[in-house]
């Protein structure tokens, strides 16, 4: 997949069937809009381009600092190219950007630069500055500018939205089956291993201290989770917390992970880690002693999991 920094460096080489949209997570709904540009392309001897934004619009327009998204830009650039599109467009989002008239978008943008000859749009899609113009306009803008419209139809758009919010609203929740299942993928997320207090190594579970590499990435809920990483090419389980480790400090919230049958030196390290199921709520315990019975029960029902799932040969 060839990915391109802003729409004024891409340099049409033939037709084009592309879609636009956040994509947030590339989850089961956006899949299956993504399969249709990939079909609609190759019948056509066209290239699939998908089209981006970054930062996030609500980012720029409404001032908020902080908007959780289930992936990086990274991410998201390494889930489109495994699906098969043939070119990501990532363009800068800002105030300018978003007053671009309705005309200007169509005229400008797909059809003078771009050179789109499809467009997959949802059935309830605004563009153009205040979103003044709908689907309906697309469709005569497309007429005039020699491309054509496909729609989608509010069934499938429904499917994309509640997918999102329901995503969202399990990874807040714990509920990690949900989220893995409409993502088709387990979720992950990627931090660098630094030096932490090293308390774990006393009571028998020495942890990776994990710093996400990006503010936006929105964290699981609080809890313990059942895990697996890859280091050197190969699979390892384990468990992690997130939280705000109550026994001990009850400070700012920390990722911390355990692997099971695993002593390489990991500091420093760039770590993707997969949740693939909750175990259970953070806890206070009155003593060390008590958190290390917590621990090791927590190992047990983690690694009966495993067991369950056939081990390092579990589905990716």
């Amino acid at each position: 997949m060839k990915v391109i920094h802003g729409i004024e460096n891409y340099q049409p080489t033939g037709p084009a069937v592309l879609t636009m949209g956040t994509f947030d997570g590339v989850h089961l709904g956006h899949q299956k809009i993504l399969s249709k540009v990939i079909h609609m392309a190759k019948t056509q001897n066209a290239l699939s381009v998908v089209l981006t934004f970054f930062p996030h619009p609500r980012t720029v327009l409404q001032g908020t600092e902080s908007v959780a998204l289930l992936d990086t830009i990274e991410e998201k650039t390494a889930h489109l190219d495994r699906l098969g599109i043939d070119v990501l467009i990532i363009h800068k989002f800002t105030k300018a950007f978003s007053r671009l008239t309705a005309v200007e978008f169509a005229r400008d943008i797909l059809h003078k630069q771009l050179q789109i000859s499809n467009m997959v749009i949802g059935y309830d899609h605004r563009f153009g500055q205040n979103r003044e113009a709908t689907v309906k306009d697309l469709v005569e803008f497309g007429t005039l500018y020699e491309f054509k419209v496909d729609v989608i139809p509010p069934q499938d758009v429904a499917a994309i939205t509640v997918s999102s919010t329901k995503i969202r609203n399990a990874l807040n929740s714990g509920d990690i089956a949900t989220v893995n299942n409409y993502l088709k993928r387990p979720y992950f997320i990627t931090g660098r291993v630094v030096k932490g207090d090293q308390l774990g190594r006393t009571i028998g579970f020495p942890t990776a201290n994990l710093q996400l590499n990006t503010s936006y990435k929105m964290w699981p809920a609080n809890g313990v989770y059942w895990i697996r990483s890859t280091w050197e090419e190969n699979p390892y389980f384990g468990m992690m917390n997130i939280g705000k480790r109550p026994t001990v400090t009850d400070g700012a919230t920390t990722i911390e992970v355990h692997f099971f049958n695993f002593n390489a030196d990991l500091y420093g390290a760039l770590l993707q880690v997969e949740l693939l199921a909750k175990i259970r709520d953070e806890k206070k315990f009155d003593s060390l002693e008590m958190l290390q019975q917590q621990l090791e029960e927590d190992k047990a029902q983690c690694e009966k999991l495993q067991h369950q799932q056939g081990g390092n040969k579990m589905q990716q």
